[in-house]
């Protein structure tokens, strides 16, 4: 059984009785395990399937069965629940929350999921120093750089080690050390059991997954598996 099943997904917007299309016909499986990348072009739907496979936007069309249940006949609670107790994700922009510090936003999914204080301390402690923001954990979002933003984006998505990681641009903001040091453990989270499914403009990157799905005017062109 596939983690995602996605049926037939369209998403359009209408303006007057124009249709704008971001999504046609889009069918895929994806099984847990996988270490998936969505590439294309400025505009090809990507960030908006991503939106999608992670709960945040619902299609105009189609089915998404998500551990087998449909996702869009559940009530807005239960998929609340499961996006808190499967999903970590990346934001291309951040969407920190301002008044909490690094140390805080960090913590955010780890209260989510009830996580002990000692054990939710030493996860945060990990993932600052693995991340070199010890210096920064009282810091505020308006504090820091782009790239800061982005590197606490990804320490709070992964604090819970969910079972899938979406991540939209992860490394957009960064430069190439601090993108190898996020990929290099993606690659790690992957080899120890995450689902991963990323969005990125990175050739280089892109290579660091099982699989490639590229994106057109809205459809997948191609999908294909790179070497294990």
């Amino acid at each position: 059984m596939p983690m995602i099943q996605l049926s037939n997904i369209e998403r359009y917007y209408t303006t007057g009785l124009q249709k704008t299309w971001v999504l046609r016909q889009i069918n895929l499986n994806i099984n847990a395990g996988e270490f998936v990348t969505i590439m294309g072009p400025s505009g090809a739907g990507k960030s908006t399937l991503l939106n999608i496979i992670g709960m945040l936007d619902q299609p105009n069309n189609g089915e998404f069965l998500f551990l087998d249940e449909p996702v869009f006949q559940m009530k807005e609670r239960h998929r609340n629940e499961l996006h808190k107790q499967y999903m970590g994700f990346v934001f291309q922009a951040y969407h920190l929350i301002d008044d909490l510090t690094v140390y805080e936003n960090i913590e955010t999914p780890l209260l989510y999921r009830k996580i002990k204080k000692n054990e939710r301390q030493s996860i945060i402690a990990e993932l600052l120093d693995r991340f070199n923001m010890v210096a920064k954990k009282d810091l505020f979002p308006s504090q820091l750089s782009g790239g800061q933003q982005q590197i606490v984006g990804v320490a709070r998505a992964i604090a819970a080690k969910p079972k899938l990681l979406l991540a939209d641009e992860p490394t957009g903001n960064l430069h190439s050390t601090q993108g190898e040091v996020i990929m290099d453990l993606f690659k790690q989270l992957h080899a120890e059991g995450m689902t991963i499914i990323q969005v990125t403009h990175s050739e280089k990157y892109a290579t660091y997954g099982s699989r490639i799905i590229f994106l057109e005017d809205g459809f997948v062109r191609n999908d294909e598996r790179i070497g294990s």
